[in-house]
């Protein structure tokens, strides 16, 4: 998912600020992942979705909240300046708060100024939209930075530069630690559109799962269809990090239909989280 690109490279959120959005940051030594926790009270209504805080030789000198907005939630106006405040008073340092949000509908409502109350306080969201992401086709810059071109090939791979991303940063990906390869190359792979899908399988001789899906389906095979699968399925996801509720769990196991546990299994590779991945019709 989105976020996990912020989460192996916490400078991305300090990098998009401030070449994308120009958002003046102060000198900094370090980007380091922080408790997304923000608050001791409600915590379910004050968690984000990420918090990278800026260390300037490890004084913390800013901190970003990262919140990846798929649609439209009216309770966001009410927690993001909450967010940003407790943080600052948790760091002792300003809060900057960026929003990723692909739909430009949504992009647009988040970027609306949200008025707290006190005269002069106003909090105006910087948002990345799709159309802000920047273009990685320089094999060179995705070496680099591969986050950023995982996220502009989510970002423009339905475009006609889809295949030229994914051409410049399949290869990159490749030389990244496998749990973070596997799950990068499947999500470069499915944010294309299908001429960029056939053009890439005809350059590359790609296959649309990667190794690290194939594994999985053929030790679900082996070992005997639903039963050997639903434990494949458990399996990817526990290799994600994703959380798999005793619910989930339960209902994974108890799936005898293989070709749904198939369904779920190519969902895995990609999805944000476990209630994702059997979020259907039974």
């Amino acid at each position: 998912m989105v976020s996990d690109l912020f989460k192996n490279r916490p400078m991305l959120a300090a990098e998009i600020l401030e070449e994308v959005l120009d958002i003046s940051l102060p000198s900094y030594t370090e980007a380091r992942l922080a408790s997304i926790d923000l608050t001791e009270i409600q915590p379910a209504e004050y968690r984000a979705d990420l918090v990278v805080v800026l260390l300037e030789d490890d004084i913390p000198v800013r901190v970003i909240i990262v919140e990846v907005q798929l649609s439209t939630n009216p309770r966001k106006r009410l927690s993001w300046p909450a967010y940003v405040t407790v943080s600052r008073a948790i760091d002792g340092c300003p809060t900057d708060l960026l929003v990723i949000a692909p739909d430009p509908s949504v992009a647009e409502w988040c970027a609306e100024p949200i008025e707290i109350g006190v005269p002069g306080f106003i909090l105006r969201p910087p948002v990345l939209p799709r159309s802000e992401v920047p273009v990685v086709t320089e094999p060179v810059e995705a070496v680099r930075r591969p986050e950023l071109g995982v996220l502009s090939a989510i970002a423009h791979g339905q475009t006609g530069q889809g295949a030229a991303i994914a051409a410049a940063v399949l290869p990159a990906i490749l030389e990244l630690d496998d749990d973070r390869a596997r799950l990068y190359h499947d999500l470069v792979y499915n944010s294309l559109n299908e001429a960029a899908r056939r053009e890439i399988e005809m350059i590359k001789g790609y296959e649309y799962q990667s190794d690290f899906a194939k594994k999985y389906v053929a030790q679900g095979r082996a070992e005997g269809r639903a039963e050997g699968l639903g434990e494949g399925l458990l399996s990817v996801l526990r290799v994600r990090g994703l959380t798999v509720s005793d619910a989930v769990r339960e209902r994974i196991l108890a799936e005898k239909d293989p070709e749904r546990l198939e369904r779920w299994l190519d969902k895995a590779v990609v999805a944000s989280s476990a209630d994702e991945v059997i979020d259907e019709p039974n």
